[in-house]
């Protein structure tokens, strides 16, 4: 599992520009993982519109807790489908098994679009809807691992990071493309027709996606490093006890999740989502600025991916990808401070100079980690605490005796946390000492997508372009180091279960618990910890354990441990027969 350069002998192929087969690779592999972000924006877009068709018979709250739960279904069996399409393509074949989770996951898409509400079948309707997501979760866990190893095995030697990179881009179009056919929809309609039948047409319109990809895929070949496998019959008998249960195997899936994939998917997950959700929910700028603001961002970074997929053919996976986690470990900080200085100057200037202070008996206090909304807070601390943090509001705590309800002290003012006026005395005590309304002047505001060449919104843009090019360092080449680091007989399962794990839980549960550190803490800032740690973590991980790979041959072991000198009609270097 040594990294190896070009062997004796032979000559590495010069560059060339990609073949057409080569260019229906890439566009038929990427466009699962395009349709895979399109719904995953396009439900979490729509969530609480579909909280209320489906969750009906419920009060608002609870329905919305549903929709989040049915929402957060299909991120927890994604490791589960890694393991269970894994086994199929490295058993049966990339080609066939990446059709089968396309059709999975299209059709869950699609039928999701045609589904009979809560006042229509009851009960049922939610009970299909979480099936549904279940279901396009597990798919969703065999697509990226199955379009990450056919496009690789297709590539040529010392172009594996090129050529994989263009999977990478499919989130932001992904956004755009959910962003764009809700726009349009609900341009021609009214917001009552929307609600009431026209979200369905973003679903409906999915049947668009799935028919275009499986006519592609259905006139690609099969990998040839799996066909050459095949007609040797060296293919694994059972590849999960193969990956994970043999210790050879096993020790660079732990790696792989440790020392690549966790500090990505926390890059990822914070310099994307994290940054619209701080901007909006923390900052207060309103959802449309906010949304024009990370647009922006998107689509100047976005040629990142290819960029740093491209470079790292030249240099190396390592020193991008764990470049990417260290320059976020030591720039979260001062940039997210920036951002909010920048974005509310007026919040910024409250959290200097007004001193707030929770007095509360530590034991009424609990650490609010809520990633799917089901969780209570119910005590007076949390309650205050929870109420502070939503309000953006940077506070301190001072024990109270034991048994005592917890109060706010806002400068030299107390604001009672058991009282039936809570929320508006702290709301209007806040105003009082000089937190601003979310409305205040201030406050960043676009009036329409050209409207950043002034300074407050362009400097925002740059801001969040810095943090999306972070994104694309990890991003970008993290395909081609999974691919490498696994031998063929076992490729798909073994790079599909980390790259799963890292991105659908290390990466997933950021927002939760970004925001329950930030509340414990009283500070705007604290949760960045949680990024910065796990990425700075596996750098180091990373820097000591991971071997580069960029001039790896993925065919060799196959070759010497399986073919011997076998005259097989395979160019290694072409990865083609």
């Amino acid at each position: 599992m040594s990294a190896s350069a070009t062997p004796a002998g032979v000559i590495a192929p010069a560059a060339r520009p990609m073949t057409r087969d080569e260019k229906k690779v890439i566009f038929a592999s990427s466009l699962g993982t395009l349709f895979e972000w399109y719904d995953f924006f396009l439900y979490g877009s729509l969530a609480m519109i579909i909280g209320a068709k489906f969750f009906g018979q419920f009060d608002e709250n609870t329905r919305n807790i549903f929709a989040l739960l049915a929402f957060a279904a299909g991120f927890l069996v994604r490791p589960f489908g890694a393991l269970v399409f894994g086994r199929v393509g490295d058993m049966v074949g990339r080609k066939y098994t990446f059709l089968v989770t396309i059709l999975i996951m299209g059709s869950s898409t699609f039928i999701v679009g045609l589904l009979p509400t809560s006042d229509q079948i009851g009960l049922s309707a939610a009970v299909i809807l979480i099936g549904l997501r279940m279901l396009q979760g597990l798919a969703v866990g065999g697509e990226y691992g199955g379009a990450a190893t056919y496009v690789a095995e297709h590539a040529p030697r010392g172009r594996r990071g090129f050529y994989t990179s263009w999977i990478q881009t499919t989130g932001t179009m992904g956004l755009f493309l959910s962003l764009l056919v809700i726009l349009l929809t609900q341009s021609v309609m009214s917001a009552a027709d929307f609600r009431a039948w026209g979200w369905r047409v973003p679903f409906l319109l999915s049947i668009i996606l799935l028919g275009v990809s499986v006519w592609i895929r259905l006139r690609l070949s099969e990998s040839p490093a799996f066909l050459a496998m095949k007609a040797e019959g060296t293919r694994s008998k059972a590849p999960l006890t193969e990956a994970f249960f043999q210790w050879k195997n096993a020790k660079w899936a732990i790696l792989a999740l440790f020392g690549l994939v966790a500090g990505q998917a926390v890059v990822w997950y914070a310099g994307q989502f994290y940054a619209l959700f701080f901007l909006t929910s923390v900052l207060k700028v309103d959802g449309f600025t906010g949304n024009l603001l990370v647009a922006w961002s998107l689509a100047l970074g976005t040629g990142g991916f290819i960029l740093f997929g491209w470079l790292s053919d030249k240099i190396g996976r390592k020193p991008i990808i764990l470049g990417g986690c260290i320059i976020a470990a030591l720039t979260y900080f001062p940039v997210f401070k920036y951002m909010a200085d920048t974005a509310n100057p007026a919040l910024s200037r409250a959290h200097e100079m007004v001193k707030v202070v929770v007095l509360a008996d530590p034991a009424d206090c609990s650490f609010q980690f809520n990633p799917v909304g089901t969780a209570k807070f119910t005590s007076s601390c949390d309650v205050a605490k929870g109420a502070l943090a939503r309000a953006s509001v940077v506070y301190s705590q001072q024990d109270a005796p034991p048994g005592t309800a917890a109060t706010v002290r806002i400068g030299d003012k107390l604001v009672a946390v058991r009282g039936a006026t809570f929320a508006k005395d702290l709301a209007d005590t806040l105003t009082a000492v000089g937190y601003p309304a979310a409305s205040n002047s201030s406050v960043v505001k676009m009036a329409h997508p050209w409207d950043i060449f002034r300074p407050q919104p362009l400097t925002l843009v740059l801001i969040l372009t810095f943090l999306m090019v972070l994104v694309t360092m990890v991003y970008g080449p993290i395909a081609a180091a999974l691919v490498e680091l696994f031998p063929t007989r076992i490729r798909y399962t073994s790079m599909s279960l980390p790259y799963h794990i890292g991105n659908g839980w290390f990466g997933g549960l950021l927002p939760a618990t970004m925001f329950a550190m930030n509340a414990q803490n009283g500070s705007i800032y604290f949760g960045l910890w949680y990024p910065i740690v796990i990425a700075a973590a596996t750098a180091v991980i990373g820097l000591l354990f991971i071997p580069e790979t960029r001039n790896r041959d993925i065919f060799a072991n196959d070759a010497s441990v399986h073919f011997g000198d076998t005259n097989l009609a395979f160019d290694r270097n072409a990865a083609s027969y």
